[in-house]
């Protein structure tokens, strides 16, 4: 007699396997890169909309008077909107191209969001003290994004950098009290730091106050801007932090504190030329002679890069010491070398990624080996060096212009000096890795126009501000220069 088969004991539910949450979560970040790409592609369609659907002149007030847009703020929210897009393709692009990079990408994801928010407010601020506060939020922002996946140099670097900026924006707070105390001395009917009450206040006589306040201003935003003596941060950070976290610091923060100084130049220019002047120009030449020393000794590109960004900030600050007919050129080439940076530390990024290295002597022959990523360096170093026709040699030329017909000859010899070594020094470095040969088996990687094309628009418009700028560019240029005190 045979037995009945029992019946199969039914399956058990299985289990949520220990990896599950994980795996959720690592098919969630890609979405989050995505999210990050399209908040930037909206964030320059609307930079674009507001610098050119208004004339340059137009200024708008809104929240109560907190908020401004006009051609200062125009200019640097779509200088914004196009680098922070230029970052988030090449985070789109890394992290498809490398999955153990998405790890933790969407903490890096929610942190650039913040900063780029904070960035766009600062540069809409009315209010100088309110700028400060959206600045200094930036840098709160930035100190996590430099440390992502963290490793013992980036964590030194980024408490380095928040020491540095710190102490940079104590410098600005304590400068902006002296100012206060300025407006009480001189019979102000009222202490304010809106920009158009100050620039009431800026009409009555300049007094002790008021110029110590103007130093302390200029010498804490410098160490955003790197400019010597607070500029020890910038090379270690800029080399520790991940490249595109070195493109938001170099090319979105330091022209939200540029534009900074720009509402402070636009201020006090015509009553305190004589504090203004010789302090932006003794500060500009130091960090020039800092940079080439840099550039000469040292044997990494990235901080090569980042040392030539010092000399960027520090013509920068001679040609609004300058004034008058440098002022154009000063907008010139401060928008311009926001595009270069952003180009050339993404463009390092991939040639380090590729390389597995960062010394100049270790890599060679990019143009045959790594064809895009050579053809952006190549043409990035030479926009550095301020060849033409980019849009950097138009602007240096304005400010040697404008030394010499300022009469400033000897500043004008210690600038060719120091741009003849800077010169010969990056030359020397980067154009063997450009067109020597190459020491690894080419490998030509294949890459979408949607990863390349936000980095040859920025190419573009690098080429057409030095050889043709569409008229409502140039009249938006034309209108920032004016608040500088352009002839």
């Amino acid at each position: 007699m045979t037995t009945p088969l029992a019946a199969p004991a039914p399956a058990p539910t299985p289990a949520p396997a220990p990896g599950a949450p994980a795996a959720a979560a690592k098919t969630a970040r890609p979405r989050s890169v995505k999210l990050l790409l399209a908040v930037a592609g909206l964030d320059a369609v609307l930079a674009f909309v507001a610098a050119f659907a208004t004339p340059a002149s137009a200024v708008f007030r809104a929240a109560g008077g907190y908020l401004v847009l006009d051609a200062t703020s125009r200019l640097f929210l779509l200088v914004v909107g196009l680098v922070f897009l230029g970052v988030a393709t090449y985070l789109w692009t890394r992290v498809g191209q490398t999955p153990e990079l998405s790890e933790r990408v969407d903490r890096l994801v929610g942190y650039s969001l913040a900063f780029v928010v904070a960035a766009n407010l600062a540069l809409l601020s009315n209010h100088l003290v309110a700028t400060w506060a959206l600045v200094e939020l930036t840098t709160l922002a930035a100190v996590p994004l430099i440390q992502h996946r963290g490793t013992r140099v980036r964590l030194r670097a980024s408490w380095t950098y928040f020491l540095f900026s710190s102490i940079g924006l104590a410098l600005t707070l304590l400068g902006f009290a002296c100012l206060a105390r300025g407006m009480e001395a001189s019979g102000a009917p009222e202490v304010t730091f809106f920009l158009d009450g100050l620039a009431r206040a800026a009409r009555q006589p300049s007094e002790l106050w008021r110029r110590l306040g103007l130093v302390l201003i200029f010498l804490g935003l410098g160490t955003k801007l790197g400019l010597a003596p607070m500029y020890a941060w910038l090379p270690e950070t800029y080399h520790r932090a991940p490249p595109a976290v070195t493109a938001l610091l170099a090319a979105i923060q330091f022209n939200v504190a540029l534009a900074l100084v720009f509402r402070v130049v636009q201020i006090y220019r015509a009553s305190d030329q004589g504090v203004i002047g010789p302090e932006l120009v003794a500060l500009g030449l130091a960090t020039m002679a800092v940079s080439a020393v840099g550039i000469i000794s040292t044997r990494n590109y990235t901080r090569l890069i980042a040392f030539a960004s010092l000399n960027h900030g520090g013509v920068i600050a001679i040609g609004l010491g300058i004034g008058r007919i440098a002022a154009y050129g000063v907008v010139l080439y401060a928008v311009s070398n926001a595009f270069i940076k952003a180009i050339l530390f993404l463009t390092a990024g991939k040639i380090e990624a590729h390389y597995g290295t960062e010394d100049v002597r270790e890599v060679s022959g990019l143009l045959e080996d790594m064809p895009y990523s050579g053809l952006f360096f190549m043409v990035g170093t030479f926009a550095l060096l301020g060849f033409p026709p980019f849009g950097s040699f138009l602007g240096e030329l304005i400010v040697m212009s404008g030394l010499l017909r300022g009469g400033h000859h000897g500043v004008f010899a210690a600038f060719c000096a120091i741009l003849t070594a800077t010169f010969i020094a990056t030359g020397r470095a980067i154009f063997p890795m450009i067109w020597g040969e190459p020491r690894k088996p080419v490998r030509w990687a294949s890459q979408p126009l949607a990863t390349i094309a936000p980095k040859l628009f920025l190419l573009a418009c690098l080429v057409a501000m030095g050889l043709y700028l569409p008229a409502p560019v140039n009249a938006l240029f034309r209108q920032v220069a004016a608040g500088l005190g352009a002839e």
